[in-house]
């Protein structure tokens, strides 16, 4: 890679030549302008719009202009005057974790090699001391004559450095949400939860630009004299939708093109997967919000009656076994009371046919003594 920057690293007192050079890189077409007629180039030329004059490089310089439009020259001179202790200079101004940096910020990125020989070891230091705190270097830099913030961490075994946005140059997003009044129903988050699991983890590596392989042929087939087909844009953008059927029908194209089997059923298309943690209120809570939920209730029901019945039959059960030791032991009673009775006639009628006995037989004696 061509370096674009020479200069050195500021690690306290430790100081690391380094080179600096282009992480990325532009992939995208450019075009010309051509005057359609002819076909010739289209160029610019710097005209003064004093005396109309076309004029040369050398004949142009720097200027402020004010707001009230007054100009004011700044020659190279008056720049290189200035104090800039980061012209050439990566000055580390500290350490913080890389969660503290707002994406925001980011902006172009570079990579530094060391510079020599003699750089290595120092430079080697740094990685391994970045590695080791898990942490990113905040720094000062001056690049194309201003004076940037940037970003050091360690991309494999490489020193990587992004350049950041001034806090101030970050804008708050006033008036930008939509109205917080608006209400988001737990059936739809679930399915907008459903939606990102089907469409999974997104490979980086694979993903590229589709419309500039689409002009890369366009320009092919039009320097081989071929025609060109058109395609027609469907439209659809920025339409009022149904949300549910829309998240649905969404599921149902992520869950075919993912290759996974989808339930021809319409409350079926959704593998519907509750967020944990998430309250159901208002009506819902009392009406058990989604079908899902009330199909749940339902069988809660059902298995609860299906459990009283049992529990019933298991009483009477129980009610019947009771009862019928009682109608037995009250015929048993019955049946001992009985035969007291014989038993107790029985004795009684022996004693009176003896007692009439001993009456006939004295009756006897007495007529004989006569």
């Amino acid at each position: 890679m061509r370096s674009i920057w020479n200069g050195a690293i500021s690690f306290g007192l430790v100081s690391i030549p380094v080179k600096l050079m282009n992480a990325t890189e532009n992939h995208s077409i450019s075009f010309r302008q051509i005057h359609l007629a002819d076909g010739g180039r289209i160029r610019y030329h710097k005209v003064c719009e004093l005396d109309e004059q076309e004029v040369t490089g050398a004949e142009t310089g720097k200027a402020y202009e004010d707001a009230d439009g007054t100009v004011i020259p700044v020659t190279d001179e008056d720049l290189a005057s200035l104090p800039l202790p980061t012209a050439k200079t990566i000055e580390i101004e500290g350490f913080v974790p890389a969660s503290a940096i707002d994406p925001l910020q980011l902006d172009s990125a570079y990579y530094l090699s060391a510079n020599g020989g003699p750089a290595a070891k120092p430079y080697a230091l740094l990685r391994e001391a970045l590695k080791r705190s898990e942490k990113v270097a905040v720094a000062k830099f001056a690049l194309r004559g201003r004076e940037r913030l940037g970003m050091l961490r360690v991309v494999d075994d490489v020193i990587a450095m992004h350049g950041l946005l001034w806090p101030d140059e970050i804008r708050t997003p006033e008036g930008i949400a939509p109205d917080p009044g608006i209400k988001i129903r737990d059936a739809e988050l679930d399915l907008a939860d459903t939606l990102m699991n089907t469409l999974g983890e997104a490979d980086l590596d694979t993903l590229h630009d589709d419309y500039r392989e689409a002009v890369e042929e366009l320009v092919a087939a039009k320097a081989a004299g071929e025609t060109v087909e058109t395609v027609e844009d469907e439209g659809g953008g920025g339409q009022v939708i149904d949300l549910m059927a829309a998240l649905e029908s969404s599921v149902r194209a992520a869950k075919e093109s993912h290759g996974k089997d989808v339930d021809e059923d319409a409350g079926d298309v959704a593998d519907v997967h509750p967020i944990k943690g998430r309250k159901k209120t208002g009506a819902k809570a009392a009406t058990g919000g989604s079908g899902a939920a009330r199909k749940t209730a339902a069988g809660k029901k059902t298995a609860a009656k299906k459990t009283t019945a049992t529990k019933t039959a298991a009483a009477k059960k129980t009610t019947a076994k009771k009862a019928t030791p009682k109608k037995a032991t009250a015929k048993k009673t019955a049946a001992k009371k009985t035969s007291a009775k014989k038993t107790a006639a029985k004795k009684t009628t022996p004693r009176a046919t003896g007692k009439a006995a001993g009456k006939r037989a004295a009756s006897s004696r007495s007529r004989s003594t006569a």
